[in-house]
């Protein structure tokens, strides 16, 4: 039996212990990410969806920034396909995660691929990769998972009550919860030069894409910031 099917295998307190060091390891992550979750939802009232869709976009979609995108879009008019294109370069990101965590997820079951894959955002994505010489625990990664869901969820439903209640609630600053979420997650991993390189890389560059009205300026400057930053490491001979 090998180290997967040893951990799937374990007693319920054992799993039990891994799920709650998951949702405990995200916690700080889903308070940062309330502000996040109830802007969508009352962005998603005021773009004209109904309550039932609105929280239906958080459930289904499960996607912050893919959702405030779209949901702008949809305010605008856009069509479907522009919004799926749309969406599918933001969400891009995921499919560097996912190869990242190929080696670990590979050898568990289908169902597990399956729900592990689904439940891969940002934040469960930095707590199990935050110590990489530990052993994959899936019940841990489906603690963290699952309980940032139902947060996501849950403030995206606040949203969707309080954006049909309270006017002018985008004017409270609440997107700045986006930054902070992701500030949260990238500082923490910043552990060699070429880290800290690329953040600064794609910090600087963005923010001139922006003043210069490029489009695309943030795909661009994440290109340039892995593409040079991949370089340094190499040049430097960092551990991978």
């Amino acid at each position: 039996m090998n180290s997967t099917e040893t951990i799937l295998h374990l007693n319920w307190p054992s799993k039990c212990k891994a799920f709650a060091k998951g949702a405990l390891a995200v916690l700080p992550l889903t308070i940062a990410v309330i502000p996040w979750g109830i802007l969508a939802g009352s962005y998603a009232v005021e773009a004209g969806l109904s309550p039932l869709q609105s929280q239906a976009m958080s459930a289904i979609l499960f996607a912050g920034s893919a959702q405030l995108v779209a949901t702008g879009m949809f305010k605008l008019g856009a069509g479907l396909m522009s919004m799926l294109l749309t969406t599918m370069l933001i969400t891009s990101r995921h499919f560097l995660y996912s190869m990242a965590m190929r080696p670990q997820i590979s050898p568990l079951p289908l169902k597990w691929r399956l729900l592990l894959g689904y439940l891969l955002t940002d934040e469960l994505f930095a707590i199990t990769n935050k110590n990489k010489g530990q052993r994959f625990d899936p019940w841990y990664a489906l603690g963290g998972g699952l309980s940032f869901y139902l947060g996501w969820n849950i403030a995206s439903a606040v949203g969707i009550i309080a954006g049909a209640n309270i006017e002018g609630l985008d004017s409270w600053g609440l997107d700045f919860a986006i930054a902070a979420t992701f500030i949260a997650i990238v500082v923490p991993n910043i552990k060699q030069p070429s880290g800290l390189l690329c953040v600064l890389i794609a910090l600087v560059s963005s923010v001139v894409c922006e003043l210069l009205a490029i489009p695309g300026g943030l795909l661009i400057s994440a290109i340039l910031a892995m593409g040079l930053a991949t370089m340094y490491a190499k040049w430097r001979g960092e551990e991978q």
